[in-house]
């Protein structure tokens, strides 16, 4: 037993010491960080940190080559004889000595050109290199904020998890990633399993570095950055968008030529790259990258600027050029926030020859190996590939301690009674009460923040309390809310309850059980809203949305069935009552006349249905083909495959009334899809249809009513509602079909028209049909201009639309808001 201890002891002492390590600086002795480290004809190496430092793994004594690799820099061999671990080896980098020598043309094409024409001809033998492989991946993430606001909106900012000192300043994310990747070109497929995740300060360790989130190919000609695809430099369509120049030429360590080239962007508002990209001769392969984006190029007003690096290198058995270093710096600024960040990842051992079964990619993208986010720190020591900085390691530490100060009861019950004070104004504005340790709350929300008006009930307010208790991490939750509505003008409270309870974050099942009394549109799709009718109601008499009233009962349930496949169901009753209007009042407009509260005939008196009881029951499903997942811990979350539509089925039944010929049975469906076009944008269409079985004299709030929209404003959302369509016009208790097509072009038209390209605008065209039984077709089409504003803050939208139904047309423009569509 002794003899086993010992040899254990010697194996872990081995492991911990062998290593090279030392420091990386140029020719002014600043730190180098994110310098390549590996041994000589291999891919299995480490990186400097943002100190210079790094720690390269080797059990090898004797003869090695350790290669230093930094674009921009001169790559150095170093051959060293090591007798003994840890070996020190510092070295200093000298910069790249560019040369563009003469060259001799025999066309008057661009040399640079040429060069790019080449890697684009080359793009699948080289990308068929490397169809299928295997590699190990590490990513560290790091915020840092300067003068970081005390308060946002009036509302306390605080340390933001311990990370500020006193000039609220310092580290407020820092997160590691270590985990083994698959893929496959053809069929497409790719997988990551996380070895071990952390991030300072939390528990749960569950970090952003996912690697396909980072998977930045140049060699597709899109490459998604930021939710926004950006024209890669090396696109089939590259020279629609980028001009190149030649900056010169040098010999990389294994002699090979590298030509540096120049990205210029055509137009600089365009969804492009600027900087460089270095291409290796013959081999017409990426060698390295250093490139910058903004912001206002991604159409993402947060970001001032992203800075993306990535390094390549030669493996000579698969003949492979392989990312093997990408560091992505980013500087924000939005709410007096000021952020810089990095997000560093590193790939190692990789394997171009794997051996892939039919088992081996699934569904399944991403998932966490057992205590993957529980490990120690002497784990992470042996595993991290580049070393922690001070600041780093500082930040881990700090933390950490501070992570076990805030669980405490003492210290989350201190925080909870700052926030928890009540003021003269929480009753009007509203008020919270939380209990941090036990997990619950209690809200108020206020008798001004749901103050509102329409022409049934005058100006009502309504008030809600609500307690919620989350139970575990594993989103096992509950709550149940109370509220009262009170009309000034018909004097009726109506009081509504509720309950919800959801089981896990998994398959997310939830239920819901509510009651009472309330005031709803006959659409309860809702739609104009709230704040909408109160607004053109006070200002200009126009109160288009038409209410009744229910008195309900209502349980309903979902669950995501398997992932791409979710069930929802309902069943309900309701007592409904018709309304009519109770006050003429309007802040001007005195002369003109509310319509009447009938959807049907707005210059009616007569209510839109008779007074009934009735049943009410749904089932309906979403598939998304081809959807995979992600598995963290305690969740689980659907990866949609924008390559195939989504598609929702379902069954709608009224039944239980006095008058069966209130009773309908309606199926319905909805197939929708965003589809990338590549350089000329992208197209999005929403489809729906339904069938009634009878068509009968059912209550008109059964009907099937299409979003319509009657205001200036465009509609919320704009792929499933009409432009200019008139509220309840077109309800149908028949058949009924409807298309809405959108694309956008992206800048594909504009951004070719001189002087029209430096407004950096969007065309955006749509058509819109409805067709329901007995009618003739309702149309619209529109044109119109997106990414409207100024610098990267580009959120309005205007569109002009023609509507024609039975010959008759309507022209009208509206304006609307698209922020980070």
């Amino acid at each position: 037993m002794k003899n086993i201890t010992t040899l254990l002891f010697l194996l872990l002492i081995t492991s911990t010491v062998a290593q090279i390590r030392g420091k990386v600086v140029d020719k002014s002795n600043q730190p180098l960080p994110f310098v390549s480290v590996y041994l000589q004809n291999t891919l299995s190496g480490t990186t400097t940190n943002d100190n210079g430092e790094y720690i390269l793994e080797t059990k090898k004594t004797g003869k090695q080559t350790v290669v230093f690799q930094f674009l921009g820099f001169k790559t150095l061999k170093k051959q060293v004889e090591i007798s003994s671990f840890p070996f020190q080896l510092n070295v200093q980098l000298k910069e790249e000595e560019v040369q563009l020598e003469e060259v001799t043309v025999n066309t008057n094409e661009n040399p640079a050109n040429g060069i790019i024409r080449k890697v684009i001809a080359s793009k699948e033998r080289n990308t068929n290199k490397s169809g299928q492989y295997t590699s190990d991946f590490y990513s560290r993430g790091l915020f840092k904020i300067k003068n970081a606001p005390k308060k946002i909106l009036g509302q306390q900012v605080g340390d933001l998890g311990g990370g500020l000192d006193s000039t609220r300043s310092g580290i407020i994310y820092l997160s590691e990633t270590v985990s083994k990747i698959w893929y496959q070109k053809k069929p497409k497929n790719f997988k990551e399993v996380i070895v071990a995740s952390k991030v300072s300060g939390r528990d749960n360790g569950i970090s952003f570095n996912r690697a396909q989130d980072v998977n930045f190919n140049l060699y597709n000609n899109l490459v998604p950055i930021a939710e926004s695809n950006i024209f890669s430099p090396i696109s089939n369509y590259t020279f629609s968008y980028y001009k190149f120049k030649l900056e010169g030429t040098f010999y990389d360590k294994n002699g090979r030529l590298i030509n540096k080239i120049k990205i210029i962007p055509r137009r600089e508002n365009d969804r492009v790259f600027g900087g460089f990209i270095y291409v290796v001769e013959d081999d017409w392969a990426i060698y390295g990258a250093d490139l910058t984006i903004t912001g206002k190029q991604i159409n993402n007003p947060a970001i001032d600027v992203l800075h993306i690096k990535q390094n390549y290198n030669f493996e000579p058995n698969s003949g492979v050029w392989a990312l093997i270093l990408q560091t992505i710096d980013f500087k924000v600024g939005l709410f007096g926030f000021n952020l810089d960040g990095r997000f560093s990842a590193s790939y190692s051992n990789y394997n171009f020859k794997p051996t892939f079964s039919k088992n081996t990619f699934g569904k399944e993208i991403l998932s966490f190996e057992e205590n993957a986010t529980k490990k120690d720190s002497a784990y992470w020591n042996d595993l991290r590939s580049v070393p922690l900085t001070k600041e780093e390691k500082r930040d881990y530490v700090v933390k950490d301690s501070i992570k076990i100060v805030r669980k405490s009861k003492k210290y989350l019950d201190s925080v909870d009674q700052k926030s928890n004070k009540f003021t003269l104004l929480s009753p009007l504005v509203g008020y919270s009460y939380r209990n941090s340790y036990e997990k619950w709350s209690i809200s108020y929300n206020g008798l001004l923040t749901n103050t509102q008006f329409n022409t049934v009930q005058g100006f009502n307010i309504d008030t809600r309390v609500s307690f919620s208790k989350r139970v575990n991490d594993e989103g096992k939750n509950w709550g149940v809310s109370a509220g009262l509505n009170y009309g000034f003008s018909d004097k009726i409270l109506r009081p509504t309850v509720s309950f919800y309870k959801k089981w896990n974050n998994i398959s997310r099942p939830r239920l819901s059980i509510s009651g009472g009394i309330d005031v709803v549109q006959f659409d309860q799709r809702n739609p104009i809203s709230s704040f909408n009718n109160t607004l053109y109601s006070l200002i200009d008499k126009s109160n288009y949305a038409k209410f009744y009233e229910k008195t309900f009962a209502q349980l309903n349930f979902s669950k995501e069935v398997t992932p791409g496949i979710d069930l929802y169901t309902s069943f309900g009753y309701e007592d409904r009552k018709a309304l009519s209007n109770t006050t003429d009042y309007s802040f001007f407009s005195k002369r003109k006349t509310y319509q009447t509260n009938n959807p049907i005939d707005p210059t009616s008196t007569l209510p839109a249905f008779t007074d009934h009881s009735i049943f009410k029951t749904q089932l309906a499903g979403s598939f998304n083909f081809g959807s995979k997942y992600i598995s963290y811990p305690k969740s689980r979350f659907t990866v949609t495959n924008s390559k195939y539509p989504t598609l929702t089925l379902g069954y709608r039944k009224t039944f239980g009334s006095e008058n069966s010929e209130f009773h309908s049975d309606l199926v319905f469906s909805r197939l929708q899809q965003n589809v990338s076009l590549g350089n000329i944008g992208t197209f999005d269409y929403n489809a729906r249809a339904g069938l009634f079985f009878d068509k009968k004299d059912i209550p008109f709030m059964d009907f099937y009513h299409p979003l319509a929209n009657e205001i200036d404003l465009a509609p919320g959302n704009r792929l499933s509602s009409f432009s200019i369509m008139p509220y309840y016009q077109f309800s149908t208790n028949d058949r009924y079909a409807e298309f809405h097509t959108q694309h956008n072009f992206e800048g594909f038209l504009l951004n070719k028209i001189p002087l029209l390209n430096k407004l950096n605008f969007h065309t955006v065209i749509g058509a819109k049909t409805y067709f329901s039984g007995g009618r003739k077709p309702y149309t619209e089409y529109s044109i119109g201009l997106d990414n409207i504003g100024w610098g990267k803050w580009r959120f309005l939208r205007l569109d002009f639309v023609q509507s024609n139904f039975n010959g008759q047309k309507e022209n009208r423009l509206l304006f609307g808001i698209s922020l980070f569509d």
